[in-house]
C-alpha cells in the first residue's frame, strides 16, 4: 500500500501549480490576513486580535487547501480508483491509500502555514500550534475527499465544500463569542485562539480537536469505499 500513497501523491503533485499552491496559498494568507479576521471578528461579536488572529488564520488557511486538494484528488481519480479497486485491490485498501495521499497533502499545507506564522509571530507554544493546525488540516481533509466521493461534480462539490468552510469558520472561536456546537473545528480552533494569547488549553479542546480529526476521516473513508464499491 505504501507504494499505492506514493504513486498517487506523485499524481496529485505532477502539476505544475499543485505544490506552489500548496506552499505559497497558506504563507500568503497567513501573512496577510490577521488585521481582516480581526475586523471581521469584531463585526460577528468575537473577540480575535493579534497573535490569536495569526493563529487562526493559520489553521484556516491549512484547512482550506487541504479541503480543496482532498476534494479534486478524490473527484478527479474517480474513475481510475474504480477500475484499481475492481482489479483487485479492493476498494478499502484503495480508499486508505487515497486518504493517506490527501494526508500528505494536507501536510505540506500544514507545514507552509506553521512556517509563515512562526516568521510573523513566533507562538508561544509552537507544539500546540503545529498539532492545531495539523488537526484543522486533517479535518478538512477528510472532508474534501468525503465531498468528492459523493459528490465528485467539480463545481458543485467544490461549492459544498467552500461553504463548510465558511461556515465553519465565522461560528467558531474567535469568531463567534458562542461557538457553535456542530463546528468542526471548534476544538483545533480553540487551541490556536489560546495558545496565539500565550494560554495553554483544556483538555477538553484537544480532545474535541482528535475527535474531529478521527471522525472525519472515518467518514471519509467509509464514504470513498461506498463510492468505490458502486461505482465498481
Amino acid at each position: 500500500m505504501t507504494g499505492r500513497v506514493l504513486l498517487f501523491t506523485r499524481e496529485q503533485l505532477r502539476g505544475r501549480l499543485t505544490l506552489a499552491l500548496l506552499v505559497f496559498v497558506p504563507i500568503g494568507f497567513v501573512l496577510a490576513s490577521a488585521g481582516v479576521l480581526a475586523e471581521f471578528a469584531t463585526a460577528l461579536g468575537g473577540d480575535l486580535a493579534g497573535d490569536a488572529a495569526a493563529a487562526l488564520g493559520a489553521g484556516w488557511a491549512a484547512a482550506f487547501v487541504a479541503g480543496m486538494s482532498g476534494f479534486f484528488a478524490a473527484s478527479s481519480a474517480r474513475q481510475a480508483d474504480r477500475r484499481l479497486a475492481a482489479s483487485g485491490a479492493g476498494a478499502a485498501s484503495v480508499a486508505l491509500s487515497r486518504i493517506a495521499s490527501t494526508v500528505a497533502m494536507a501536510a505540506i499545507a500544514t507545514v507552509a502555514a506553521f512556517a509563515a506564522l512562526w516568521v510573523r509571530v513566533a507562538p508561544v507554544h509552537p507544539w500546540h500550534v503545529l498539532a492545531a493546525i495539523t488537526a484543522f488540516a486533517f479535518v478538512y481533509a477528510g472532508i474534501g475527499v468525503l465531498v468528492g466521493a459523493v459528490l465528485p461534480r467539480p463545481l458543485e462539490g467544490s461549492l459544498v465544500v467552500v461553504f463548510i468552510f465558511l461556515l465553519d469558520a465565522f461560528s467558531g472561536p474567535g469568531m463567534d463569542a458562542d461557538p457553535a456546537v456542530w463546528s468542526v473545528s471548534r476544538g483545533a480552533g480553540q487551541v490556536l485562539v489560546d495558545a496565539g494569547m500565550g494560554m495553554t488549553s483544556s483538555s477538553g479542546s484537544w480532545t474535541e480537536a482528535l475527535v474531529a480529526v478521527a471522525v472525519a476521516l472515518a467518514a471519509a473513508f467509509a464514504a470513498f469505499t461506498w463510492a468505490a464499491r458502486r461505482r465498481g
